[in-house]
């Protein structure tokens, strides 16, 4: 009798249901738009414009666009149409949905919102904003000479900075600190790199971003906007895609909820696995596509340290990079440019990956390809660390120079494989030394140093990224047809990149000094030469010499500092320089 009553109950609920259902199809009406507020009638170019929507509309996953489906049409002075995705943000319980927006155009900008579900579509009333000059250059983008990057106001840009990556877990303890960026600000840097926590967990479920984790993301996007600082973003860091294949910190896949629909081998292939990666980089557009902080969709990193590249196929790996540029590259609005990387081995290279994305960009480590020395005390034999150190940037960015005519960048380097414990006057002079030689062989960016933390900041958040920026600020990468030139410094090791208006370089022998050595540089039209040297450590430079140029070739000799009543002067091991034709 019990089992009676049971089912007779369970019969009921579900009659019940099925009246709810018809109810629900006879009361089911299109979407309605209830108010859409701006934060602002007036805003600077290339900053967030932002709307605050309140709609009624029939969906089940706010973050789906399958079931809702949140755009704005904006209308630029000259005409030009923006469509921009909007988001599910439950920050206010009066008005869920949001739209994000910078304006590129001064004057009066027009504005509709549509959403769309599966009972039909609704406009908005036209609304209007209006975009004033401010101080700010725009969106970085790839340079006409398709070597270096600048800014949508068409000056240059040149990355200098390093990884400061977040660790968020919990609400309000990420490592990234106000005081931290304002350090490195300070210091020269004006960009970071990061990987964020994941924003879909297994709590939230795939295809559902976790609320806290997005709060996180703006405050840091907020950070870096007032201070000019700008961000790599590295969507897929390697351990939350593998299983084992490195094992301990960096094997994380267990943890994503990917791994419900798909193992960490056919992650790349998986139909399945793509179809919420879509949705999950649709809603990173929309919600922080607007920032001009944003410059670069870093889409992976070290993807050759996953199960989907050693077990499921580098071809199908290649497939994935693939459609991860040509997603960004087609839903950007302000095109920024991508990226991605296998590790910094030596054999790590990777010319598929670099055909691929739009800046090719390697990893390297100090200690690859040279042997380590096996005693801490260096004979007078040994192969200076140092040397090889820098040695390897020359050699890997040369590489990706001549083989790729697009900008390069070393994505990560100086954490591991290094003869020099952080801390020790070996380390920072290996940092030191991998910033200039890349800048003199044609980097975009100053090599990504791993990471910014306490252990490494003594000797890697230096002045010397200070002084540096210094050096580069005028430099107008993005309008010269710069190209290595031909440059010999006898027992020195040299390089140089030149163009018809500007010849920079650095000269640098680690075992002594470059005190009264000379380096010639050959190819030049003939005339006189305004050389300025810069003395690397100090961040200074040395009166201007006038050279003239003679079948070719300039010589310049780098003096010798002395000692002056008790005070230091000493050239040191390194110098670059700037040469410009006299007018």
């Amino acid at each position: 009798m019990a089992i009676c009553e049971k089912r007779s109950g369970l019969l009921l609920v579900a009659a019940g249901m099925a009246s709810l259902a018809v109810q629900a199809v006879a009361f089911a009406k299109p979407p309605s738009i209830l108010s859409v507020r701006a934060d602002s009638a007036q805003v600077g170019l290339y900053e967030k414009f932002e709307l605050r929507i309140d709609l009624e509309a029939t969906y089940g996953n706010p973050f789906n666009p399958e079931d809702i489906d949140l755009k704005a049409e904006f209308t630029a002075p000259s005409g030009r149409k923006w469509n921009v995705w909007g988001f599910y943000n439950p920050s206010s319980w009066t008005a869920l949905w949001m739209v994000r927006f910078s304006p590129t155009e001064k004057g009066e900008w027009q504005y509709v919102v549509t959403v769309r579900d599966s009972e039909g579509t609704a406009n908005s009333r036209t609304g209007r904003f209006t975009a004033v000059q401010s101080a700010h250059h725009g969106f970085v983008t790839i340079a006409p000479n398709r070597r270096y990057l600048k800014y949508d106001d068409g000056s240059s840009y040149y990355g200098v900075g390093l990884w400061y990556n977040d660790s968020y877990e919990l609400f309000g303890q990420g490592r990234i600190t106000e005081a931290g960026l304002d350090d490195l600000k300070r210091r020269g840097a004006n960009f970071v790199s990061f990987f964020p926590t994941p924003l879909e967990t297994m709590g939230t479920g795939l295809g559902r971003y976790d609320q806290n984790r997005c709060g996180r993301m703006d405050q840091l996007f907020e950070w870096c906007e007032q201070r000019d600082i700008h961000i790599s973003w590295n969507i897929w860091f390697h351990s939350y895609i593998s299983m084992a294949v490195w094992g301990g910190g960096n094997a994380r896949y267990r943890n994503n909820p990917y791994s419900l629909v798909s193992s960490a081998k056919d992650f790349f292939g998986s139909d399945e696995a793509w179809k919420y990666q879509e949705k999950l980089y649709r809603y990173i557009i929309a919600r922080w596509g607007y920032s001009r902080a944003l410059f670069l969709w870093f889409t992976v990193d070290e993807i050759n340290g996953t199960e989907g590249w050693t077990q499921g196929g580098q071809a199908v790996a290649e497939q994935w990079s693939r459609k991860m540029d040509k997603y960004f590259n087609e839903n950007d609005p302000y095109g920024r440019p991508t990226t991605g990387t296998q590790s910094g081995g030596i054999n790590q290279w990777w010319p598929e990956g670099y055909e691929i994305f739009d800046i090719a960009s390697r990893e390297i480590y100090e200690a690859q390809g040279h042997p380590m020395p096996k005693s801490g005390k260096l004979g007078p034999n040994d192969e200076n660390p140092l040397q090889f150190s820098y040695r390897n940037y020359a050699t890997q960015t040369q590489k990706l120079w001549n083989g790729w005519h697009k900008p390069a960048m070393i994505g990560e380097c100086g954490w591991d494989h290094t003869y020099y414990e952080p801390g020790m006057p070996g380390y920072l002079a290996m940092y030191h030394n991998a910033l200039w030689v890349s800048l003199a062989n044609g980097l975009c960016a100053t090599p990504f140093w791993w990471s910014h933390s306490e252990w490494l900041n003594d000797s890697v958040v230096t002045n010397q990224m200070l002084y540096f920026s210094r050096f580069v600020s005028d430099i107008d990468f993005a309008h010269l047809d710069l190209e290595p030139a031909e440059i010999a410094a006898g027992g020195c090791d040299a390089w140089s990149m030149k163009s018809d208006e500007l010849i920079f370089g650095w000269v640098v022998n680690p075992r002594t000094s470059v005190a009264n050595e000379s380096f010639t540089i050959s190819g030049l039209s003939e005339g006189r030469y305004d050389v300025r040297l810069y003395r690397t450590w100090r961040g200074r430079y040395l009166d201007t010499q006038t050279i003239e140029s003679r079948d070719g070739r300039l010589t310049c000799t780098i003096p010798e500092l002395k000692t002056t009543r008790g005070h230091a002067l000493h050239i040191g091991n390194d110098v670059a320089f700037k040469i410009v034709p006299r007018k």
